[in-house]
Formats: structure tokens, C-alpha cells, sequence
């Protein structure tokens, strides 16, 4: 990997304490930074406003600073994260993109509900129910893209080159804007990589569908930016019965651990163990030395 970078990024959700599956994306995030040059932005993703408890973001710093593990831009504390860098400070931002995709004729209003869509399918997928009703935006509606139109998507990716792909059944027409009046994660995810110049974004695996659906949104907006942009998705850390990990207070909550009194070495090898490694590393730089990237990566 000999690319060179300018920035990549943590992009943590403050919905619950920080897990250790949160730790290794960081690990490896910090790894790679390491090795093209690009340094690392803290941007705490938080328009679930719903969700967001100061707790949680909180503990995003205090969670960095245990485990030593450090970035070069974004805010340090709580009040410099209110202050400066919430996403509502990037709001106008938001606003113009929807106002630039609604009066490009790219929407449509949606009135149908999480509980409908999943009667109908259990997946989340969008059947088209409101594409063609000509729903008010002015009502307590959902924005979503029109996607009828998305071709092909190549994805560039470090170590294995571009890769093309379609949008997902669960990503066609999906929501940039939410009936509380938010716009949605795909939406703020691509204007705010664009705003700070990120250029390398490292995520888990689960997210590939969002990089397909925002190399989509980015083309719709032309922004060129997010075309070059790299990606590197890793693969998750799962439970014993094999799911995802979630945020939570459960054995995985690295809050948890520290009132347990583990220490970071104890952490570092339990994400170890996760991933099948026999070894006690006692820093992210040990435990990301144990990965053969080009081999670990799931895209």
C-alpha cells in the first residue's frame, strides 16, 4: 500500500458506549493513517438527535484517550464539541444540498412508516409505494432519492483497486431527508466528507450498501471528490452467536470493561481473541501488527 493520503477519519455515533468493534475500526483507521500519510479527523456523527446523549459523546473522548489512540483534528472535549463541531454547525450545508436535489426533480415525498415497511419487507426494502403520488414535501414526510436511474457504481479501494457494484434492493430510493426534519446519515455522511477533505474513509464491512448509496448521492450532486475517494472495508467483530456487535453496556462496551477494571492490554486482546489471534497485545499498534491487511480486508 503505497497510496498517499491527506485525511481520513473516525465517524463514531454517540447512541450508546463505544464497543470494541468500535475500537478495532479505529485501530485500523489509525494504521493506515499511519502508513499513507493522511492524518485523522474526529467527526462525532450525531443528527440522531433523538439518540445523542452527552454521555455517549463524552465517551467517545474519554474511551480515545484510555486506549491511546490519537487524531490530529476535531474537537478534544465536550464543550468544543458543542461549540464547533456537531453536525448541526453544518446545517445550512445540509439544506442546500436537499434544496439542490429537490428542485433537480430528484425526489420524492414518502409517508410510510419503519413499522409498514418492514410488514411488507422484513429487509427495509423500498417497494416504491409513494414514487408516483405526488406527496406534498410540506407535509410530515420522508425526502427520498429517486433511484431508478443508477447504473453501475465503481468504488475505488485501497489494495484491490476499483470495484463496481450495483445499489442493494435495502438502498433503492433511500431517505437524504427524515420526517423529523433531519437530513439522513447518507446525506450529511457525504457533505461533510467533502467539507473536511477526507479522502480515505475505513469502514466495517456493514457499510459497503452506504458507500454505494453515497457514491450515488455524490454523483447526483456532482460532487467529484467522493468518485476519488478511497475506501477500505473491514470486516466486523461479532458475538459468540455470531451477530454484529451493537452499542450497549453489555461485555463488549468498553465503559463496561473499565468499571470492571480491565486495562487497555486486556481490551486489545479481547479484540484479538475475537478475531481468532492467539496473542496479548497491549496496544493498538500491537494488535493491528497481527493483521495481514491485504488479507483481512472484506472488499
Amino acid at each position: 500500500m503505497q497510496e498517499v493520503f491527506k485525511k481520513t477519519r473516525f465517524a463514531p455515533t454517540p447512541s450508546g458506549y463505544l464497543h470494541v468493534g468500535n475500537i478495532l475500526s479505529f485501530a485500523i483507521t489509525e494504521a493506515l493513517a499511519r502508513r499513507t500519510g493522511a492524518k485523522i479527523l474526529l467527526r462525532i456523527d450525531d443528527m440522531d438527535r433523538e439518540k445523542t446523549v452527552s454521555a455517549y459523546v463524552q465517551d467517545i473522548f474519554d474511551t480515545l484517550d484510555f486506549l491511546e489512540i490519537g487524531y490530529d483534528e476535531g474537537p478534544r472535549n465536550l464543550h468544543e464539541y458543542e461549540t464547533e463541531f456537531a453536525q448541526g454547525h453544518r446545517d445550512e450545508l445540509y439544506r442546500n444540498a436537499l434544496n439542490q436535489l429537490k428542485e433537480s426533480g430528484e425526489l420524492f415525498a414518502c409517508t410510510c412508516t419503519r413499522t409498514k415497511l418492514r410488514n411488507l419487507n422484513p429487509d427495509l426494502a423500498y417497494p416504491g409505494i409513494c414514487k408516483s403520488k405526488n406527496h406534498s414535501f410540506d407535509e410530515l414526510v420522508s425526502w427520498r432519492i429517486n433511484t431508478s436511474g443508477a447504473g453501475p457504481i465503481n468504488v475505488k479501494t485501497l489494495g484491490r483497486g476499483p470495484i463496481v457494484d450495483k445499489l442493494p434492493a435495502n438502498m433503492q430510493d433511500f431517505i437524504v431527508k427524515k420526517k423529523d426534519g433531519y437530513a439522513a446519515y447518507q446525506l450529511t455522511s457525504v457533505i461533510d466528507d467533502v467539507y473536511f477533505g477526507v479522502d480515505l474513509v475505513v469502514r466495517g464491512a456493514d457499510l459497503w450498501t452506504s458507500t454505494l448509496a453515497q457514491h450515488y448521492l455524490s454523483s447526483v450532486l456532482h460532487f467529484d471528490s467522493i468518485s476519488h475517494t478511497t475506501f477500505y472495508h473491514h470486516p466486523l467483530l461479532c458475538d459468540e452467536a455470531g451477530h454484529k456487535l451493537s452499542k450497549s453496556e453489555g461485555a463488549t462496551a468498553v465503559h463496561h470493561l473499565r468499571q470492571m477494571n480491565k486495562k487497555p492490554a486486556d481490551i486489545y486482546e479481547q479484540i484479538a481473541r475475537m478475531l481468532g489471534i492467539n496473542a496479548r497485545p497491549a496496544s493498538w499498534v500491537e494488535l493491528v501488527g497481527l493483521l495481514d491487511f491485504e488479507r483481512f480486508e472484506s472488499r
